[in-house]
């Protein structure tokens, strides 16, 4: 259960996010949508304590992580995986390396220092890239792979962590289209298969509708929207991202063939 609370983040004398409130039960697979700046990427990176929230508060199972402090900010952290649009990953360190690292905070100073993992660390890292078709890719720079591959290794890292939450902030938006269903596709699969709340900032509508159990508009720091799918209309769409007579929906639309479905697009690029 996840409940936020008239959250707000100011910079200077303005609201990047302005007093925003939404309760998510369960395992949903939630996207928020928006025109830059809209606020998105803030929250998510205020859930994550990369960025302190001005007030309000986001209660997991009834504890408000943005009070957390030290050892227990760092441990939330883990338990809510980050995933960003430009990877984060270490270019010439090699992907299982890569994947590693998702648990370095749970490690002391000279295991990291000397790169010591145990047998079970490392086959669990790749049990995990071969659960994501990439397994073949473990001894590779990340630098070496394609936009797509290196964001499935970053899924990889966050999955490592073992986390309650996946937070996804734009992670298609850097991708081809093909690319960026197969990275749709594997968020879903872990949001269905492991039952994993994840919330991914998006920017398409399409998006939305094909992945999401739930959208969150947001436009200028608020909520202007909070419904399923099926009921982002070219209306209500025209309220989240503020767009004049001109707006239409190939604006804000990826061009995945709309004929594939999402395992099958998975399918196809996994044995190109």
């Amino acid at each position: 259960m996840l409940e936020v609370k008239n959250v707000t983040r100011m910079f200077g004398q303005k609201a990047a996010v302005d007093n925003i409130s939404f309760a998510i039960d369960g395992p949903a697979f939630v996207g928020i949508i928006g025109r830059s700046g809209a606020g998105k990427s803030t929250f998510l990176r205020m859930m994550n304590r990369l960025t302190d929230a001005s007030s309000g508060s986001i209660l997991v199972e009834g504890r408000d992580v943005l009070a957390l402090k030290g050892a227990e900010a760092r441990a939330w952290q883990s338990q809510c995986a980050m995933i960003f649009q430009q990877f984060n990953l270490v270019p010439r360190m090699d992907v299982a390396s890569n994947v590693l690292h998702g648990i370095l905070n749970r490690r002391s100073t000279l295991q990291t220092m000397f790169n010591l993992w145990s047998e079970a660390d490392i086959l669990k890292a790749l049990e995990i890239l071969g659960r994501l078709g990439i397994a073949e890719q473990a001894p590779k720079r990340a630098e070496a792979l394609s936009g797509g591959q290196q964001q499935r290794v970053a899924i990889a890292r966050a999955l490592m962590q073992d986390p309650k939450i996946i937070l996804a902030d734009e992670p298609i938006a850097s991708l081809d289209p093909m690319n960026a269903q197969v990275v749709m596709d594997t968020l879903k699969r872990i949001n269905v298969e492991d039952g994993r709340m994840v919330i991914a900032n998006l920017h398409t509508l399409d998006t939305a509708r094909r992945y999401c159990d739930r959208v969150i508009g947001m436009r200028d720091g608020r909520i202007v929207f909070d419904g399923t799918p099926d009921q982002l209309s070219t209306g209500v769409a025209r309220d989240i991202y503020g767009a004049d007579e001109s707006f239409n929906e190939s604006a804000t639309s990826t061009a995945i063939p709309a004929d594939r479905r999402p395992d099958e697009a998975y399918a196809g690029a996994m044995l190109a």
